[in-house]
């Protein structure tokens, strides 16, 4: 597999590069604590290693298949991506912590993928077993190249809001739209697209994207 993709950040976009930072910090982290050199990532992830150099380095933001293969190379959880100060020994989202059961709005965990996608976490904490997700395709995005499809451990439910989504499991292409929805193992090649001119939105649940 290949993943491809790339958002340049633009310089007064502080907020967003101070989280760039401390993603680049968190995946610089893990392949230094699994001792593969940047050359040897790029070429599991089938990327450049000036890519991943300037991902560490908080210049750019991976497309989700990068982000995808970088995260299952370096078996990096949602929690890792979205908190990278975050442990693996991270209290599960079943369990109350001080923040309690419920999460507002406005204190939702997010990160903004290159291409126009969002993804928002819907836990108070890291759940170690499911990623759930208030995802955002906006006009024009997609998860991937259509030559490039993303394959992760795990399964996919997604239950669709608003606007038009496209859908592509192994050979097989779906249209969705609200009301629908969907589930699929995601180990099976897949893309993601937005049809037409409104933005997707859509809840999406991964179960065991680690646990495989």
């Amino acid at each position: 597999m290949r993943a491809r993709g790339t958002l340049v950040i633009p310089a007064n976009a502080a907020p967003r590069q101070e989280g760039l930072l401390s993603l680049g910090a968190r995946v610089r982290a893990a392949r230094e604590g699994r001792s593969i050199s940047l050359r040897e990532l790029a070429r599991r992830v089938g990327v450049s290693p000036s890519l991943i150099s300037q991902i560490e380095r908080g210049l750019v933001m991976p497309s989700v298949g990068t982000l995808y293969a970088i995260a299952n190379e370096l078996d990096l959880n949602f929690d890792d991506m979205f908190n990278p100060t975050a442990h693996s020994s991270a209290q599960p989202a079943s369990q109350e912590g001080a923040a309690g059961p419920v999460l507002r709005e406005s204190e939702r965990k997010r990160i903004r993928l290159s291409g126009g996608v969002q993804w928002e976490r819907l836990t108070p904490q890291h759940d170690a077993q499911v990623e759930f997700l208030h995802v955002i395709y906006e006009v024009g995005a997609s998860s991937c190249p259509p030559d490039s499809l993303v394959r992760h451990p795990g399964k996919e439910y997604a239950f669709i809001l608003s606007g038009q989504l496209g859908l592509q499991v192994g050979f097989e292409q779906y249209q969705l739209g609200p009301g629908d929805s969907t589930s699929f193992s995601a180990q099976t090649p897949h893309r993601i697209w937005t049809i037409g001119d409104e933005p997707v939105r859509a809840i999406w649940v991964i179960c065991n994207r680690t646990g495989q």
